[in-house]
């Protein structure tokens, strides 16, 4: 769906689905979730590009109305979207921050 609305040549998504996964599975417990956050953080940190966490919601929304057309309601619209914002907003705290650290860890262990 991504490519479909536009977004095909937004790679970091492809860093959030290879993590997300993990996200839903661990929604539940939210020291784990932060977890999940984190490495999903640091792999984006390598990331060279813009990255806009919005245009992941759009996606996961229109892909999951289209898998489950039939079932899908306000509940789910509602729910699925409570969890990217909590993740969006997870993800935002942690942006910059790795590369911050990378280079406190490096003079650390240099010196």
């Amino acid at each position: 769906n991504g490519a479909v609305m536009g977004f095909g040549q937004s790679a970091w998504m492809n860093i959030i689905l290879d993590q997300f996964d993990n996200i839903v599975m661990n929604v539940a417990n939210s020291y784990r979730l932060q977890e999940e956050c984190d490495v999903c953080a640091l792999v984006m940190a390598k990331y060279r590009g813009t990255i806009n966490l919005g245009e992941f919601k759009a996606v996961m929304l229109a892909s999951l109305r289209s898998l489950v057309p039939k079932d899908w309601d306000g509940d789910h619209e509602v729910a699925w979207g409570w969890l990217w914002e909590n993740v969006e907003r997870m993800l935002k705290n942690l942006m910059g921050k790795p590369q911050v650290q990378e280079k406190a860890l490096e003079r650390l262990i240099m010196s």
